[in-house]
């Protein structure tokens, strides 16, 4: 790896970070960075994987304080989370890739236009302070494990799916919502870290310079993304996931 390499990894691990803090979907400037330096896709695929689970943590840093009186929802929803991801890993490792590769695109745009007209959504399935407590307890973890396999797969926009989903079924602010989306990211992103380190090829020194930068950008995203104004935050999240949406197409299409 020369210099040049280095160069591309640190600004594609900041980049990256801020990126799956503020509305997720990193993984398509990491990707194909870890690409361009000549890793196979797999090997890529798994060394982005444990690459950005240290941005994951420090967006749960930088966000911490929209977490206050979430720790019931939290440890309700970790469980899911753990096993979803685990499962994901293991559809990725045992698995062909290519029928996947078609419906992820479709998941991505779904949960964009899921997350812009979510009032509208809500008056068809019904506002979160309309259900009943025993189907909010089996909606959440429900939802949080479906997005966990995903992004044991892949994971790519999995932040996109994830404040999509929540954002229908909880009564929260979007921040809130946000800062939730960066404690299961971290929970999914710490299994794929577990089982890809023992299972499969990861490039340890791609990830030795990929991590810390996703370090400082996952906490300055954060930052960010508790400042900016509620319509701003869903208005940069619906963008990013239908520009991820729209990459990820294009790929399963000409790939």
């Amino acid at each position: 790896m020369d210099f040049t390499h280095i160069l591309l990894l640190v600004a594609a691990g900041v980049a990256a970070g801020a990126v799956n803090a503020i509305a997720g979907g990193g993984s398509l400037i990491t990707f194909p960075t870890l690409i361009a330096t000549g890793l196979p896709t797999v090997d890529a695929n798994v060394t982005n994987s444990v690459s950005v689970f240290p941005g994951y943590v420090s967006s749960v840093a930088g966000s911490r304080a929209d977490l206050a009186g979430q720790g019931r929802r939290v440890r309700a929803a970790l469980p899911a989370a753990v096993l979803g991801s685990a499962a994901g890993c293991a559809l990725l490792l045992l698995t062909p890739a290519r029928a996947f590769e078609i419906v992820v695109p479709f998941l991505v745009l779904g949960a964009a236009a899921t997350l812009a007209f979510q009032e509208r959504l809500r008056g068809l399935v019904g506002h979160p302070r309309a259900m009943s407590p025993r189907r909010a307890a089996v909606t959440l973890p429900t939802v949080v494990f479906a997005g966990a396999v995903y992004g044991g797969y892949f994971g790519a926009a999995l932040g996109v799916m994830y404040v999509a989903a929540l954002a229908l079924i909880l009564d929260e602010s979007l921040k809130r919502i946000n800062a939730l989306k960066n404690v299961l990211s971290a929970a999914v992103g710490f299994v794929t870290l577990v089982v890809f380190a023992v299972f499969a090829d990861v490039d340890w020194g791609a990830v030795a310079i990929l991590a810390p930068a996703a370090v400082v950008g996952g906490y300055v995203g954060a930052r960010l993304a508790r400042r900016l104004p509620q319509r701003v935050l869903k208005y940069v999240i619906v963008t990013f996931g239908t520009t991820v949406g729209l990459i990820l197409l294009y790929r399963a299409v000409t790939g």
